[in-house]
């Protein structure tokens, strides 16, 4: 359906099609809750303490030499500044990151990887790609799988 076409009948016993937006919602907390306990675990015998540890390590390393401002990580990842503060702390204690004040930017910092990360990523990557495609292909085609990210991509900024 594309946006332009007229809504469909309810399903699923729903008696407002609108209803439709909140089986989304839920699903994929649900999507989410089935799947990132066991990524997590996985992850943290990898010394890697969150699942977002690896997007922000990932957004480091893509910015390269210069380094990623926390502003623009905070914008990137969707996550408030606080938590965003409390994962790069950890993450810096466990030796993976460290942080460089931006000059004339008040309490501005940009992130850097350390040799401890070097590699890093790589390894967290794999465990992301075997846990996300055992779980998924089963249930998807590929062409399913592209289908819903396309849709999926539309619901965030």
């Amino acid at each position: 359906m594309t946006l332009s076409q007229p809504a469909r009948a309810p399903q699923f016993g729903d008696s407002d099609p609108r209803i439709a937006y909140n089986r989304v919602f839920f699903a994929l907390q649900r999507i989410d809750r089935s799947l990132v306990p066991g990524i997590a675990a996985a992850l943290r015998e990898l010394g890697i303490g969150d699942p977002i540890w690896y997007e922000i390590l990932l957004a480091t390393e893509e910015a390269g030499a210069e380094g990623v401002a926390m502003q623009a990580l905070q914008r990137r990842l969707c996550v408030p500044q606080y938590a965003l503060s409390r994962h790069v702390a950890r993450i810096e204690k466990a030796g993976f990151v460290r942080r460089q004040a931006i000059p004339g930017a008040g309490r501005g910092q940009r992130l850097f990887l350390t040799e401890a990360a070097t590699g890093l990523q790589a390894r967290v990557a794999k465990v992301y790609l075997a846990r996300i495609q055992d779980a998924l292909s089963p249930r998807l085609s590929t062409d399913e799988a592209y289908d819903l990210v396309r849709l999926l991509n539309r619901l965030y900024d």
